[in-house]
């Protein structure tokens, strides 16, 4: 499935609308995870270069998800 197309950026008009949309876009990355869930718990027994990759992985992700949001506001609605 194609990404669906980036919602316009929010400007203090209609913030459910654009919540949305926000959420199936991001829904559409696979990144809807990220914006309910903490750091991954790593089960004991992992190599550490195992543990190391896990948490990476995750704040990779992270990290794009909450940018990806970040993007979709007006730059005056945030600090840049």
């Amino acid at each position: 499935m194609a990404p669906a197309e980036k919602p316009e950026k929010f400007a203090d008009i209609d913030f459910k609308q654009w919540q949305q949309k926000m959420f199936f876009y991001v829904i559409t990355l696979y990144l809807q995870r990220f914006t309910g869930e903490d750091a991954p718990e790593v089960p004991e027994g992992t190599s550490d270069k195992e543990c190391f990759r896990i948490v990476e992985d995750w704040k990779h992700s992270d990290f794009l998800c909450r940018n990806y949001i970040l993007s979709g506001l007006q730059d005056y609605l945030y600090n840049v």
